[in-house]
């Protein structure tokens, strides 16, 4: 049996034995590894030269893509000959449902950055939105069709993405369990992006210790809105 736990800080009905725990990792910017029983799931995997950002050797079963920049679409970094996923649609692969929603990587459109994809993915029945580069407001018809969220994987750091006050409106309409910031400034990222301390701020959560992963299960997430900051694996 498992519990929601975060491992390395504080713990919410935690159990001793996780083996048929789902483990979310945050490998850095948006790249997160999505491990289930039967299958793992590489989020947005990113170029190194480019963020500046070690990739360590990572394998899965299935990677999603949320659009072309190379901080986001790095695929052939990857091992264990993966299904690629770099659209809208609706996908099913070793027991993983994935639905991609387009949307923009700024608000005007894609007129300044192009097109984002924003995926549903679903592992071990826990629903796990993963926002990519997503530079606008959700519009209620986007949030009616996306459905129901446990876990939100959402951009922070503002300047090509939404910023803090934006992630936290979205955060809040989605009703998801479990918030996890991602693509924010780090040590060592090329880019110049706002800290995560912000969008804390914004949610109520200033005290949040970051710890090393995520392991959970869907009849174990917690009652009321959680913020998970991840160490980078």
């Amino acid at each position: 049996m498992c519990g929601f736990l975060r491992v390395g800080g504080l713990n919410l009905d935690t159990f001793s034995n996780t083996i048929n725990c789902m483990e979310i990792s945050w490998i850095g910017h948006s790249c997160f590894r999505l491990k289930g029983k039967f299958a793992t799931v590489i989020t947005d995997p990113f170029d190194s030269n480019s963020t500046g950002l070690k990739l360590p050797k990572l394998s899965a079963d299935l990677i999603t893509v949320s659009h072309s920049h190379s901080d986001h679409n790095n695929p052939s970094s990857i091992e264990g000959s993966p299904y690629l996923i770099q659209g809208p649609g609706e996908y099913e692969v070793k027991g993983v449902n994935v639905v991609g929603m387009a949307t923009f990587h700024d608000d005007k459109g894609g007129a300044e950055r192009g097109k984002n994809t924003i995926y549903n993915i679903t592992v071990d029945d826990v629903n796990i939105a993963h926002l990519g580069d997503i530079g606008h407001d959700l519009s209620s018809e986007q949030l009616e069709e996306f459905g129901n969220v446990d876990v939100l994987l959402i951009p922070v750091g503002g300047v090509y993405t939404i910023e803090a006050h934006t992630a936290a409106k979205i955060a809040a309409e989605l009703e998801a369990k479990v918030v996890i910031p991602m693509h924010y400034q780090v040590e060592g990222l090329k880019y110049q992006l706002e800290g995560v301390d912000k969008f804390l701020k914004e949610m109520a959560k200033e005290s949040v210790t970051p710890v090393s992963k995520l392991v959970i299960t869907k009849d174990k997430l917690p009652e009321e809105s959680q913020v998970v900051v991840l160490e980078r694996s």
